[in-house]
């Protein structure tokens, strides 16, 4: 049986400081020298970043869309084995699911397959008794949802607080924390959400440390303990990534990191190492190479746009990726790879794998999918169907080639991406632990070179 202790921190909204409290609590206990392993509800990557660096551990995620709901509770069994304590930070407010599909992918599904206690972080700027009647409907709403305790947060005053306690009495939900007003420990923003660890280096480090230390003075951490002891256990059933058998040599896969692809699911470099690949990072600022043996390339999501001068001006790698995918190497590029392989970013030369330009927009691209294979490719053979999730603000033009990646059904029919020799280049982040046969058809293809 799965025994970890372990909380879900929700809000009723986005914007409530469910990060700052989730984050906070995952550098508190860690401080205290717990082993916590750190989740995320839904398809997020740069909150995982955080969590990361508050733990020490990788921060995963638990999405329920495009992993369903029978992976969530053994997803978690595999990122927490072995951890004292699991902390699992929410998505927008607790009931927020996937849209027009009920209680699809919300915190609130996720804390009923994980039987895990709910603490639910509470903007309480703008409010004074009211904060009674909000939390008694969120723990009302839905009986199998327990909510077990408050933190209220950006209170203003010793008196705010006393007005905010005498309110709550009535609920029966204890306060667990309260957190001031801290405008110094706020992490930075842009137009896809917060600023990714990797691109502020000194200074996540130190937002971070002050999370933890703002969250340790301000909250109970021994009666948050003591609600994470009372999950009960669960199933026995953990995801694993089955191991290959062995043929011959392993091959290199090459998968882009650094600050211009932040964007990666641990589960992804488990299941390329289990089918039989060697899996070396590299950073396409700074390496002027691919690494040595390379047979296969993946370039995952983040901010190209964001670098793209210093990714033009890497000409050396650039022709390196392009003579690999001319070759036909399999190459797997999700969104900023997508982008990486045009011919252009914002008028700055990329590698020109693909014939298409992208550039910034105004108009955020965001939801999960429904996708279906359009063609064979190093990643599925046509008709596979895969759930995924579009998070951009560029365009791509033409946004699909002669042979597109995927047929898309939701929230409306088209046809994206690019197949073209070796190359699968899509807009659409996909988690493959849903669909393990995705890792293994790549390493064959890059076995088979």
């Amino acid at each position: 049986m799965v025994t970890v202790p372990r909380l879900v921190i929700a809000a009723p909204a986005s914007g409530s400081g469910k990060t700052t409290v989730a984050t906070g609590l995952m550098a508190a206990f860690a401080a205290r020298g717990l082993a916590v392993s750190p989740h995320k509800v839904g398809p997020d990557y740069i909150d995982p970043g955080y969590h990361s660096l508050a733990t020490g551990r990788p921060g995963r995620n638990l999405d329920a869309y495009m992993c369903g709901t029978e992976l969530i509770a053994p997803l978690f069994a595999h990122g927490s084995a072995g951890c004292d304590l699991a902390v699992v930070e929410g998505v927008m407010g607790l009931y927020d699911g996937a849209s027009g599909q009920g209680e699809l992918a919300s915190t609130a599904q996720v804390a009923k397959l994980l039987k895990a206690p709910v603490v639910l972080v509470v903007d309480a700027s703008s409010q004074s008794r009211s904060v009674a009647a909000l939390v008694h409907g969120f723990a009302s709403w839905d009986p199998r949802v327990r909510i077990g305790g408050v933190i209220l947060n950006k209170v203003a005053s010793d008196r705010h607080e006393a007005l905010l306690r005498d309110a709550l009495d009535e609920s029966g939900l204890p306060v667990l924390g309260v957190l001031r007003r801290a405008p110094q420990v706020a992490t930075p923003s842009r137009h896809l959400g917060l600023i990714p660890v990797a691109e502020r280096g000194a200074d996540a480090v130190d937002a971070v440390r002050a999370m933890g230390e703002r969250v340790r003075a301000g909250c109970d951490l021994d009666a948050l303990m003591a609600l994470a002891r009372t999950a009960p256990a669960l199933p026995d059933e953990t995801w694993e990534p089955a191991n290959a058998p062995a043929r011959g040599p392993r091959p290199v896969v090459a998968v882009a990191g650094g600050a211009a692809f932040t964007f990666a699911y641990a589960e992804h470099a488990e299941l390329l190492t289990a089918a039989g690949a060697e899996v070396v990072t590299f950073d396409p600022l700074r390496d002027e190479k691919l690494p040595v043996g390379t047979a296969g390339l993946v370039i995952g999501g983040g901010f190209p746009e964001m670098y793209a001068p210093e990714l033009s001006a890497n000409e050396p790698l650039r022709r390196a990726v392009t003579e690999l995918a001319l070759d036909g190497a399999p190459v797997a590029a999700e969104c900023a790879g997508l982008l990486y392989l045009a011919r252009e970013l914002d008028g700055r030369p990329m590698c020109g794998v693909l014939d298409a330009g992208a550039r910034m927009s105004d108009r955020l691209t965001l939801g999960y999918r429904q996708a279906v294979a359009v063609s064979d490719s190093a990643l599925a053979v046509a008709g596979t169907r895969m759930r995924g999730h579009e998070f951009h603000r560029t365009v791509l033009e033409p946004g699909a080639g002669t042979t597109p990646a995927w047929g898309l059904h939701q929230p409306e029919r088209r046809v994206e991406g690019y197949v073209q020799r070796g190359v699968h280049a899509s807009y659409l982040h996909t988690h493959w632990a849903a669909s393990p046969s995705v890792a293994r058809r790549f390493v064959e293809h890059c076995r088979a070179r």
